[in-house]
């Protein structure tokens, strides 16, 4: 078993930056893929990031690409998620997900992941 919290939202202006921080337990954090998804009101849920169990792979949807930036640190069992630029384009729920053991590779497909956080709401005000 998987558990997720998130961390890190909040509400700033377009242009401002914040990061995004999931803790995970379980012993397999360190083996699993990890992914940023998020979901706008009205709207269906979308990837953001993903991050592959070594970090070696990492991809991003067009959306965010050159503004977002996913990372982990295995030793902390955490997965960042850096936003830069952000723009009310960018408010929504963000959630943090790990894919199952054994599932390493990133992957930008939601129904990949099977461990879900509660999310944690940005906001950019225009």
């Amino acid at each position: 078993q998987v558990q997720l919290v998130e961390s890190g939202g909040g509400l700033v202006q377009a242009g401002d930056s914040l990061r995004l921080s999931c803790a995970a337990s379980g012993r397999y954090f360190h083996t699993a893929a990890m992914g940023w998804f998020r979901q706008a009101p009205g709207k269906e849920r979308e990837a953001a990031a993903a991050i592959s169990w070594s970090g070696g792979d990492i991809r991003y949807a067009d959306s965010v690409k050159g503004r977002f930036t996913i990372s982990r640190d295995n030793t902390k069992n955490t997965v960042y998620l850096q936003m830069n630029h952000l723009g009310p384009e960018d408010t929504a729920i963000y959630y943090c997900a790990a894919r199952g053991a054994g599932y390493a590779g990133a992957s930008l497909i939601g129904s990949a992941y099977t461990y879900w956080g509660q999310g944690t709401q940005v906001t950019v005000s225009s």
